[in-house]
């Protein structure tokens, strides 16, 4: 009996998922799914040379089609806010898993990309930035955690000095309960549309999806439970800032 239940438990666990279903700009909402291009399935993305990891929707979790035509204006220097959810519809009143659930350990990230059109669909080759990222502090508390917290949302500040123009903003999330082997990391990511004003002439520096991570980088193949981690490597580039 026991057997079964420590199964059905991992089960469960397995099946709770997140997605990033909302942008907020200066505290305020800018509408359930408005502007951001959300799969049909709340599943992750595990292979990091994939091109689903750019924002989501191959396989699976493709996109809901006709992809989003909003485009959401903000200015360099507004506060923004991702909001995440474990599905489309949850909430966390009557959902424990919602935003994720609470074991899905893990890092908190937001990369730009400047875009000629942000309703773009050739997402191959674009050059990313990263702006944000959130690991594990010096308490050993996650991302994830403050996440679950503040009932899925997560603030980040848009750096004033980038160009202004349109861009692909990537929210991701990776969970690190079964990430002690390749592949077994669950990359969580989508993408929002924005035009951006008011900015700078900042050149960051770039990576590529798929290409900023590698199977074997620390924060990506990582033990969670044993030994207990004292400190862990977010994976990808260092945080731009002007």
């Amino acid at each position: 009996m026991k057997i079964v239940l420590v199964t059905c438990s991992l089960l469960t666990a397995a099946s709770a998922h997140t997605i990033f279903t909302q942008l907020w700009v200066n505290g305020v909402a800018q509408g359930h799914t408005k502007g951001i291009r959300v799969p049909t399935y709340d599943g992750p993305i595990t292979d990091v040379t994939s091109e689903n990891v750019i924002c989501n929707g191959g396989g699976i979790n493709a996109l809901r089609t006709p992809l989003p035509k909003d485009i959401i204006n903000v200015k360099a220097g507004d506060k923004l806010t991702a909001e995440w959810h474990h599905t489309l519809e949850s909430k966390p009143e009557t959902d424990k898993s919602d935003p994720i659930d609470p074991g899905h350990l893990g890092p908190i990230m937001v990369y730009l990309a400047k875009v000629d059109d942000a309703l773009t669909t050739k997402l191959t080759g674009l050059k990313w930035f990263k702006i944000y990222e959130d690991g594990m502090d010096a308490n050993g508390e996650w991302a994830v955690t403050r996440l679950y917290n503040k009932k899925g949302l997560v603030d980040f500040p848009l750096p004033p000095c980038i160009q202004s123009g349109q861009y692909l903003l990537r929210a991701e999330l990776i969970a690190l309960h079964g990430a002690g082997s390749y592949p077994g990391a669950q990359l969580y990511m989508e993408c929002a549309q924005i035009n951006v004003t008011g900015g700078g002439s900042a050149s960051p520096a770039t990576v590529s999806f798929p290409g900023a991570y590698k199977g074997a980088d620390p924060g990506i193949k990582f033990q969670l439970y044993w030994p207990k981690p004292t400190s862990y490597k977010i994976p990808g580039p260092p945080v731009f800032t002007c």
